[in-house]
């Protein structure tokens, strides 16, 4: 059976470590705390003495003063790790938390969970090629040395950043790591713990190294494991759930998160509210409690990024030089299906390529396995398509030698209809307006992961009406951006005014039309 050693590092608060320490130890597991020495003596004090009579926890035996961003916080893990390793022989696991995380399942299924699968749990993705860093420097924090912290002298970093770029101060990498990057919340092996104190001690190259790396606790720990440990013994997920914002702050829990983050395919979380008392009683209750069942739907994520991003006008990006300098072609005509029942536009499409030689793509810009020719690679991937959108067009339109090309959008992809509306090719829209049963939406949610087969009735009750405003939100802005040649097709229009619509949109008589459209079960769910 696992046992885990917790790595605590924590700088505040000591009532809520005492407490935390108290619960996650209650059902046989251990802690190792490092409590920054930048805290308070009396702080640190009241927690030894609190938890002085508890066997199952320990502390680093030497405090250092932590800063974002420095080597200070992996030294401090490292600290704790030791201490950990020393005391508590029997550990199976180690797994970093933090005073603002809080365990969402049981210590029962957080031990068969373990044991379930010999492996370690680590985000670990490659440094260079993956887009895991947002925003801010990048190749910066390896290859220049940082002795200062960045939000305590922010003008002297960045001085010393470019004096070394000036002077061509950069640095080699050790030759036979391949740099990972990935979040600090680990679960790793005992093994893996062992094997990675040893290495450290017989690598000061490698320490040297990282000592001076900007935020390290994203590459430390994430590098080495990937280092000494086989690939098929690792899974490059974290197992505490957390997600930030658009500005890149964590997002905090609060009372009413408890059903949403017990569902989540994870044993922690972080950050939880400090006012959230209800919260953390609930939580606090959880880990010792024995036969709980758990029901994993998993769709915190995708839910959250759903609901706070109703509403917005603002856009994230611009259009860059070369797609506004470009186009399609003036002679050419790029006809557009836009619907949101995609089985509706297909089915459409299949109509219009049964009674006309046009070619006609589906949702090429919203799914991954379209069936699209070879275009020397620009067609791989979603984000390639969407990165140089014009000039796949265009190579379509060549591919195809074609100057009338069908293709269906996602009502949701407002900037792409605005992008080739503003082209100078001709650019004609349908908008496909459907009617939408909860049953629908309730299936249109579970198959783009706002939920699941578990779901709790409460969160459907403001899922559905959410999701039907915002299908109308979207049918509303395509409407106020009147684009030109844009014509709809309504699922409560009748056979005539269809037909009128769509001989619009093709170009054709309406007698035409209306032959296309001569099948009741269009709109057929």
């Amino acid at each position: 059976m696992a046992t885990i050693a917790f790595i605590l590092l924590c700088h505040k608060d000591p009532e809520a470590i005492i407490q935390q320490a108290q619960r996650l130890t209650a059902a046989g597991d251990c802690m190792a705390i490092h409590f920054d020495a930048n805290a308070g003596a009396a702080d640190y004090a009241k927690i030894r003495d609190a938890l002085a009579d508890n066997p199952r926890v320990t502390f680093a035996k030497r405090r250092i003063k932590c800063g974002w961003g420095e080597w200070s916080l992996v030294q401090a893990t490292l600290n704790a790790v030791e201490a950990a390793v020393d005391a508590f022989p029997r550990a199976t696991h180690f797994m970093m938390v933090s005073g603002d995380c809080m365990a969402i399942k049981s210590a029962e299924y957080a031990h068969e969970f373990l044991d379930a699968d010999d492996c370690d749990y680590v985000e670990s993705f490659d440094f260079f090629e993956s887009d895991w860093i947002k925003t801010g420097m990048k190749d910066e924090r390896l290859i220049y040395r940082h002795y200062l912290n960045e939000r305590k002298h922010k003008r002297l970093f960045y001085w010393a950043l470019e004096t070394q770029r000036k002077l061509g101060l950069k640095r080699a990498i050790p030759e036979d790591l391949q740099i990972m990057i990935g979040s600090q919340w680990w679960c790793l092996r005992r093994r893996t713990i062992e094997w990675i104190l040893d290495f450290i001690r017989k690598r000061p190259d490698v320490m040297r190294f990282f000592r001076t790396t900007w935020i390290p606790d994203e590459t430390f720990f994430q590098t080495l494991v990937r280092h000494l440990v086989p690939e098929g013994e690792i899974r490059c997920r974290t197992l505490t759930f957390l997600m930030f914002s658009d500005y890149g702050m964590p997002v905090t829990f609060y009372n009413d998160h408890y059903d949403l983050l017990l569902s989540q395919d994870f044993l922690f979380a972080r950050k939880i509210s400090p006012e959230a008392t209800e919260l953390k009683e609930r939580l606090g209750d959880l880990y010792s409690a024995t036969g709980v069942r758990f029901k994993v739907s998993n769709e915190g994520r995708s839910l959250y990024k759903f609901l706070v991003g109703r509403g917005r006008i603002g856009r994230r990006f611009g259009q860059r030089f070369w797609e506004t300098e470009s186009t399609l072609g003036r002679e050419r005509e790029l006809l557009i299906v836009v619907c949101k029942k995609w089985h509706v536009a297909k089915r459409l499409l299949g109509f219009i390529k049964h009674h006309m030689d046009v070619p006609a793509i589906e949702y090429l810009f919203s799914e991954e396995d379209t069936l699209l020719p070879d275009l020397g690679g620009i067609q791989a991937s979603l984000p390639k398509r969407m990165r140089h959108q014009r000039a796949l067009m265009r190579m379509l339109f060549d591919y195809f030698n074609t100057n009338r090309l069908i293709i269906c959008v996602d009502p949701a992809n407002i900037e792409l209809l605005r992008d080739f509306a503003g082209d100078r090719s001709v650019t004609r829209m349908l908008e496909v307006e459907c009617e939408f049963s909860d049953d629908f939406l309730v299936g249109h949610a579970m198959r783009i992961g706002l939920a699941g087969e578990h779901t709790s009735p409460e969160t459907w009750e403001r899922l559905i009406p959410t999701i039907r405003y915002d299908i109308v939100y979207e049918s509303d802005t395509i409407r106020d951006a009147e684009f030109e040649n844009h014509t709809r097709l309504r699922q409560s229009a009748s056979l005539d005014e269809n037909a009128a619509s769509l001989a619009r949109f093709l170009s054709i008589p309406q007698d035409k039309a209306r032959e296309i459209l001569d099948a009741d079960y269009l709109f057929s769910d």
